[in-house]
């Protein structure tokens, strides 16, 4: 999301590098890069403008850390700031202590909302939670329908009364949860192109009858600064009590997610990261401004991995490759793990460094899935045992994956020279040679 921003603030700081001292002159240069680089990413004026000068203030000062060159004392203290602009410590939604809880989320039309309904509801459930989707938007084309198929798709109850205006519909949901014992109500409420009187209404009186625990506004990471316009829109009416950023995996500049805490003194909760009901993460202010400055963020990749990934099979497949044992099943086990825990490029950009060494490489995200479209149309025998796999076998792994006789050898190659590599770590170990299989 924050490549051009991160880029732009990048360059700014190279022109520090190889000063001897810090002084006004180049403080003063580099914040006019760093500003330049706020605006364009559509930061708010007022917000880029105070930002610069915090910054500009301690980097002249005595807060600065004397160890450091130039460039990282700037570095160091425009990451404190932006830690500050963006909440200063994480502050989840409200805890399902209550039986029921109700979430009430608010946005434009096609902010997100349903999608975040059923992520939400999705979260819940695997907390051991009963979740109650309810469909409050009867002004928008299928949209009752689009939340009753999400709601199937992840086997939870979904609520809606035919004929009845959104506020009653809220109301009967909450009742129907108190007699159901429901954990957790969603008010997947309507929104609009724009805000207007009618819809604030609206959610003015489904608040008065639910009175929900969180008042979530989903703003779209896409519209830039217009996001930040509809939070005060929507604080000012409803008095929101946190904001969900979606879509933070597409190409946005960035300045909603830097502009609205500064402006509407309400946290950003979460964050949308992918179009799958599981990518929804906590918002760390600190890993975001991390990768905002290109300094990755290990510990959100330490966590997706814990969630996703099985300890004792890694384990197992661990004692494997040490034995040079590793086959194609087990390589399509980890292809599926690796899948789980999100689009390949926005982990690659929580690695320290690598967003910048990668820079203008194009991740081929369809190349694992062809891999993995070959490797599922072989035998169970031919994945344990790839060298059975000769000419004949090899044209009917291709026909049956859609792929080309060239793209199964060019796989089996990459397999064998892995094994390869592995045999030798193996060697190595077993010599005692540095340089062995690391255990983790």
């Amino acid at each position: 999301m924050f490549g051009s921003l991160t880029d732009k603030l990048d360059s700014a700081f190279k022109h520090l590098r190889g000063k001897g001292i810090l002084s006004e002159k180049n403080i003063s240069d580099a914040m006019r890069e760093v500003r330049q680089a706020l605006l364009e990413a559509d930061v708010n004026y007022k917000v880029a403008k105070n930002f610069v000068k915090a910054v500009t203030e301690k980097a002249v000062g005595i807060e600065v850390l004397k160890a450091l060159d130039p460039s990282q004392q700037v570095i160091k203290v425009v990451h404190d700031e932006l830690v500050t602009l963006l909440g200063t410590t994480a502050e989840p939604v409200a805890p399902i202590v209550k039986t029921p809880s109700v979430y009430m989320l608010c946005g434009l039309q096609g902010s997100g909302k349903t999608t975040l309904s059923g992520k939400l509801a999705l979260d819940a459930k695997r907390k051991k939670k009963k979740p109650l989707l309810v469909a409050a938007d009867i002004h928008r084309p299928a949209a009752v329908k689009q939340l009753k198929v999400l709601a199937d798709s992840i086997q939870v109850e979904h609520f809606f009364v035919e004929g009845k205006q959104p506020p009653e519909i809220c109301r009967e949901a909450v009742k129907y949860a108190e007699k159901n014992f429901i954990d957790l109500v969603i008010l997947d409420t309507a929104g609009r192109l724009h805000v207007d009187d009618e819809l604030m209404e609206e959610l003015e009186e489904i608040k008065a009858l639910t009175k929900p625990d969180e008042i979530l506004l989903v703003a779209d990471a896409m519209t830039g600064q217009d996001a930040v316009n509809v939070a005060q829109s929507f604080h000012d009416r409803l008095g929101i009590t946190g904001v969900v950023l979606s879509k933070l995996d597409g190409d946005a500049r960035g300045g909603a997610a830097l502009s609205i805490r500064e402006v509407t003194g309400c946290p950003i909760k979460l964050a949308s990261t992918g179009e799958k009901l599981s990518d929804l993460e906590i918002f760390h202010p600190e890993r975001m401004a991390t990768r905002i400055l290109g300094m990755g963020d290990v510990l959100s990749l330490v966590e997706k991995a814990q969630e996703h990934i099985d300890i004792e099979q890694a384990s197992k497949m661990q004692e494997k490759l040490l034995k040079s044992k590793f086959d194609f099943e087990d390589f399509l086990v980890q292809m599926e793990q690796l899948k789980k825990m999100g689009p390949l490029e926005s982990l690659l950009g929580m690695i320290p460094g690598a967003s910048k060494a990668l820079k203008g490489v194009k991740i081929d995200e369809r190349g694992m899935e062809r891999m993995v479209a070959i490797i599922k149309s072989m035998t169970t025998k031919e994945r344990q045992n790839p060298k059975l796999i000769n000419g004949p076998r090899k044209k009917r792994i291709a026909a049956g994956s859609g792929n080309s006789v060239q793209a199964v050898n060019q796989l089996l190659k990459q397999f064998q020279q892995m094994q390869k590599m592995f045999g030798n770590f193996n060697k190595k170990k077993r010599r005692g040679i540095p340089g062995g299989m690391p255990r983790f």
